[in-house]
């Protein structure tokens, strides 16, 4: 993808966050009140003794488990994709995906436009941790300080894209991806919202995503043409 899309921005806040979450560690959430947000849930995930797989599968086994894999549930080609690219439901991925799935999995079936709310999304993987083989043995299951993996500024998100440049940039993103919007063999990034796309390359940028070769291109972007890109490949879906 156009110079696979992502410049590295490092932010000096995020690291002042990081060392002051290090210094003091906090719980990462409450299972008795994740029980009551996972009835937003419920509608598609089962988890418990009885859980079943519904629209969505049953998420017993959760942590530790390489996405795609539940058993005797097909998944979407892109989460599908995702697992064999290495990527495993660790907390922070767990995370991140509960905040914005398309952000991390770019066209998985998982119509949810995620929990805002952070204590939230701690609050829901606490009690999800439960029905984890051996919870005490998974190394998020300590009580740890955590950063935010994608932690765009205001700035940053408030980027006008210019749809002429991120044409001009795209000639690379368009060597794999179909500009006509086809996912046949690789992921539609056409119609994107321009966030959702900002947010995803920065992913890739901070190997939240683990596709090495989007690690690798991300690397190259500045911030203004990713959202130059964003702007470009929305409009592409008009």
């Amino acid at each position: 993808m156009a110079t696979y899309l992502g410049a590295a921005a490092v932010f000096a806040a995020a690291f002042v966050h990081q060392a002051q979450a290090e210094e003091v560690a906090a719980p990462l959430g409450d299972p008795a009140r994740g029980e009551k947000v996972f009835r937003k849930c419920a509608g598609c995930h089962a988890v418990g003794a009885e859980a079943a797989n519904k629209v969505g599968p049953q998420l017993n086994g959760l942590f530790g488990r390489t996405a795609g894999t539940a058993p005797d549930f097909t998944y979407s080609d892109g989460l599908a994709r995702e697992g064999r690219n290495g990527l495993v439901w660790d907390y922070d991925h767990l995370d991140a995906y509960l905040e914005n799935p398309k952000a991390l999995v770019s066209d998985t079936r998982m119509n949810f436009r995620g929990l805002k709310d952070a204590q939230d999304r701690h609050d829901v993987l606490a009690y999800l941790r439960q029905f984890s083989d051996n919870p005490r043995d998974i190394p998020e299951a300590e009580p740890t300080a955590l950063s935010k993996e994608v932690d765009l500024s205001a700035e940053v998100l408030a980027i006008v894209g210019d749809p002429a440049y991120g044409e001009y940039l795209s000639s690379e993103c368009s060597t794999c991806h179909q500009r006509n919007g086809s996912d046949q063999g690789i992921p539609s990034i056409t119609g994107w919202p321009t966030e959702d796309f900002v947010v995803a390359m920065h992913a890739y940028k901070a190997k939240v995503r683990p596709h090495p070769v989007m690690q690798m291109m991300a690397g190259r972007l500045s911030d203004e043409e990713i959202a130059a890109l964003a702007a470009y490949f929305a409009e592409l879906g008009h």
